[in-house]
């Protein structure tokens, strides 16, 4: 029986994807819960979870696809794609994406979606000096609406729920998150977040007008929580998310490929030197 997930049935799912190493953020539900409580959906078998995967629908036009999987003893009956095909027949969005693992592309190519570009994540330990660059503040200290355009700035469309949720004040960047504005004369042309995993921290979104941007609030980020083992995501078109990552001794340890179906969006990808992700599949 497919469904729609609740949100006991998405924490069982984090549950899964940590065992698979996924390494989901620690306060990881609530945020995407509170961006699409109707992104999500399980396969049940006589009453047991099989199969999940999340359809998050940011706005009506856009919507993206992943945390794709299926517990260990239904795997190989077809339950996943069968899952898969049912949910993505129902959404009415122009664009879906994906970071889909690069063993999947042409699985994906035929469920209609097509490669944009490649995505690594990068890792490393460190620590970083706190820059105390004045001009950068905490995210809930800039106006909302101003962080809510230039994030959508750098995505297909606006992700307010979602981002409301990744922005909230009350989180603390060692146990959950802690995002970051950098304001130049009142206009925002930064936003950092990063957040506690069950393995060191992920970055997350990571956009900037600039690299000089983005390195500081790279190593801003990384000093307020203490330092650690740090991943980031990148798009691989920017040489600069690149050269950020090189900069500070990290690595390239997982790849994706960013997918689309319907209408292609055009990023402005020099401006994106990290992306979140709510784990892939």
């Amino acid at each position: 029986m497919i469904r729609r997930a609740t949100k006991t049935d998405l924490e069982t799912l984090v549950s899964w994807a940590a065992k698979e190493g996924w390494n989901p953020g620690l306060a990881d539900v609530d945020a995407f819960w509170r961006a699409d409580p109707e992104g999500y959906w399980v396969d049940e078998m006589d009453g047991e979870i099989a199969a999940g995967v999340s359809l998050v629908h940011h706005h009506a036009d856009y919507g993206f696809l992943g945390f794709y999987i299926v517990a260990p003893q239904f795997r190989g009956q077809g339950l996943g794609f069968k899952l898969w095909s049912q949910v993505l027949a129902m959404s009415q969005a122009k664009t879906v994406g994906l970071d889909g693992v690069v063993a999947q592309q042409e699985n994906y190519r035929k469920s209609g979606f097509a490669y944009a570009h490649a995505n690594a994540r990068y890792g490393a330990q460190l620590t970083c000096e706190d820059p105390r660059d004045p001009r950068i503040v905490r995210a809930s200290e800039a106006p909302l609406e101003a962080l809510l355009a230039y994030d959508a700035g750098c995505n297909p469309a606006s992700r307010a729920r979602f981002l409301a949720a990744w922005l909230d004040p009350t989180a603390d960047g060692r146990h959950g998150r802690l995002a970051l504005a950098f304001r130049d004369g009142g206009a925002i042309t930064g936003l950092g977040a990063i957040r506690a995993c069950g393995s060191g921290y992920k970055i997350g979104p990571l956009f900037a007008d600039s690299p000089d941007i983005a390195d500081r609030l790279f190593r801003t980020l990384i000093a307020r929580v203490g330092g650690g083992h740090v991943y980031l995501d990148i798009p691989m078109p920017n040489p600069e998310a690149r050269a950020l990552a090189l900069r500070y001794g990290m690595h390239p340890v997982f790849e994706t490929a960013r997918m689309y179906r319907g209408h292609y969006p055009e990023l402005p990808l020099r401006r994106i030197f990290g992306v979140t992700t709510f784990e892939l599949g």
